[in-house]
């Protein structure tokens, strides 16, 4: 497996994603192409319909006294559950030895704060809900009114204030009477003040109300709990809101359509998904209804894309600004989709069963997430395609071995273009796995803030932002195709044309569009020939802008060359480069190690191999070039 000199533990790297997950392209999303008008969800919000629908007492988010009673029947009888509540004992433990939050903003984000907060509230407000233990009371207390102390929660970046809300409203819903009147009128205060009413603000960062990306998802959420928690106090301004979440939301849910790939990669939608599952959980909690949210197209289907997004190495297919590895501990979030339909292969047990003192900090839903779990019931099955096509803007293809797969096969390719909000000039690249090693790489995301404190401007998306300097964000450290040594189109679409399954899976994308004009046409398809190959083969139609063709794969693998291609080892394996169309064409192997900028992510052993080929090669002005990646090494 490849090293990363930034590579961080898994604890680390979450925090790190703080900043990565933490803004779309100029702040709000855009659409990456022409949709119709979203699926709506259903929306008889006003203030008539909450004070006659709405829970009258709490807990009325996320749980309720039937779900509390079967969460703690199933505390006494199911070994998933008390494995996860004593990590949750632990975590409160942990979480009471530390200090009290501070209004600390990191760059323009209070975001690690917020984040903290929900954690804390969540870990917390789940013990005290079982136990009723004082000492718990007391912190929740504590933490809340320190929160809620702050000058405000930095709407300028309205994840910070979304993410707090949720938090705030779960504490006072969980801890319920039991808090002082004053803490608990302090809290609503903040959450109508520094909440929902700087939402309001038509002058401040309010594009994800109708945005098609993770913070419309966030935010709309984190409203629609604060207008729960004050909607006796503000009942007019709780219905508004909430009414006004519910035509949003699906701006973003659409995103999910027509497979369930969610465009800005594995770890946003984990991001992205949690909160639409606890929004979920929060509208059903409090009105008997999520007003079709959980049935909404596409949005079911997506725990396959994730679960297919894991390779057998236990990496993402980490495209667009997508993190590197998953988690140890199980995925809470996917837990919400096995109990909605009772699929165990969305309910990762045996990571539920890892020992508590190995699961280190939870995430920050974990206490939702724990009454998930006590909701599964099994009731049907399904497994995953082993080839698999999932369209919409950015769409990807899959071709996997299988679970007893004993090469451990994976590839993964995709279409799609810059645009999309967290995307990269990837279009035509592919990742590919084989014997447990990562031979073909996608150098995935790097921490934000870290780009941002230097002045960089990592959010324009112009054909000549600054973006796409970077090696992780343009197509020169992608294993794609490059003509005239220029950069990729921003707007260039590239679809999926064709997708074959079988015993030799197949997939075909056009990739015309992102080189502007430089060919007539140009399109890629990948073939599963076997259990250990996998061949590119790209078509040409070229004109007389056409002059240069580079073919690019990314390797941390050390290379060889041989005659007709290179040789790749890595972990004492070995992979075979052949170049079948054109074996006289010299293969030549860029170092980026170090990377051309200082602000590039640094990936140790990082290397560009490169096929280059003038226009001439091609007299008639088409051609095809194929080429095998193949763990039998004999051939």
């Amino acid at each position: 497996m490849m090293k990363l000199e930034t590579f961080y533990p898994s604890k680390v790297w979450a925090l790190l994603l703080v900043f990565s997950m933490a803004i779309p392209f100029s702040g709000h999303a855009e659409k990456s192409r022409e949709h119709d008008d979203p699926v709506k969800l259903e929306n008889p919000m006003d203030v008539q319909y909450l004070k006659k629908n709405l829970r009258k007492s709490s807990p009325r988010l996320i749980l309720t006294p039937a779900i509390e009673k079967q969460l703690k029947k199933k505390l006494k009888t199911d070994p998933v559950v008390q494995n996860m509540y004593k990590a949750l004992q632990l975590n409160a433990q942990q979480i009471q030895q530390q200090p009290l939050l501070e209004r600390e903003v990191i760059g323009r984000r209070l975001l690690a704060t917020s984040r903290e907060m929900l954690y804390r509230m969540n870990i917390l407000g789940m013990v005290y809900r079982m136990e009723k233990d004082p000492a718990v009371l007391k912190r929740i207390d504590e933490e809340v009114k320190a929160v809620c102390q702050f000058q405000d929660w930095n709407p300028s970046h309205y994840l910070d204030v979304a993410e707090m809300a949720m938090a705030v409203a779960l504490a006072i819903d969980w801890a319920g009477n039991d808090l002082p009147v004053a803490t608990v009128e302090q809290a609503k205060n903040a959450l109508i003040e520094k909440g929902i009413n700087p939402s309001y603000n038509k002058e401040g960062n309010v594009g994800w109300i109708n945005g098609t990306n993770n913070w419309n998802q966030v935010c709309n959420g984190g409203m629609i709990a604060a207008s729960i928690a004050i909607a006796e106090k503000d009942p007019a301004l709780a219905a508004q809101t909430i009414h006004r979440a519910l035509e949003g939301m699906p701006h973003a849910l659409e995103e999910y359509g027509p497979d369930g790939v969610y465009p800005e990669g594995s770890t946003y939608w984990s991001y992205g998904t949690s909160f639409s599952v606890l929004t979920s959980s929060i509208l059903e909690s409090a009105f008997g209804t999520d007003f079709g949210l959980a049935e909404y197209p596409a949005f079911i289907e997506s725990a396959n894309f994730r679960l297919l997004s894991i390779a057998p190495s236990g990496w993402y297919y980490n495209f667009a600004d997508c993190g590197d590895q998953r988690s140890e501990t199980g995925d809470l979030t996917l837990a919400w989709f096995a109990a909605k339909t009772g699929n165990p292969i969305y309910f990762e047990k045996e990571r539920f069963l890892k020992d508590p003192q190995q699961m280190d900090e939870l995430p920050r839903y974990a206490g939702a997430g724990l009454v998930w779990l006590s909701q599964f019931e099994r009731s049907s099955e399904s497994e995953l395609p082993v080839a698999w096509k999932g369209e919409g803007d950015n769409p990807i293809v899959i071709f996997r071995g299988g679970a007893d797969d004993p090469r451990q096969y994976y590839f993964g390719g995709k279409g799609g273009r810059a645009t999309v909000s967290h995307g990269n000039m990837d279009a035509g690249s592919f990742i590919f796995e084989l014997d447990g090693v990562r031979w073909v790489i996608d150098p995935g995301n790097q921490p934000y803030h870290e780009l941002e404190q230097t002045g960089f401007d990592l959010w324009g998306r112009c054909q000549d932002c600054e973006r796409w300097t970077l090696l992780t964000k343009n197509n020169y450290g992608h294993s794609t195709l490059t003509l005239n040594h220029a950069l990729h189109i921003n707007e260039g679409f590239a679809p999926v044309v064709d997708f074959k399954e079988g015993a030799q899976p197949e997939a075909t994308l056009d990739l015309t569009e992102i080189f502007g004009g430089k060919a007539d046409r140009v399109t890629r398809k990948f073939v599963k020939e076997n259990d250990h190959s996998i061949l590119i083969e790209d078509q040409f139609r070229l004109n007389d802008s056409s002059q240069h063709i580079t073919w690019q794969l990314m390797t941390a693998a050390d290379v060889e060359i041989v005659e007709g291609g290179a040789l790749l080892t890595q972990d004492g394996k070995q992979l075979k480069l052949e170049n079948l169309s054109h074996p006289d064409l010299m293969i030549s192997v860029i170092s980026l190690d170090p990377p051309p900028l200082e602000l590039d992510r640094h990936i140790e052993k990082l290397k560009r191999i490169e096929i280059r080929m003038p226009s001439h090669i091609f007299p008639q002005r088409e051609g095809t070039l194929r080429v095998r990646l193949s763990g039998d090494t004999s051939l």
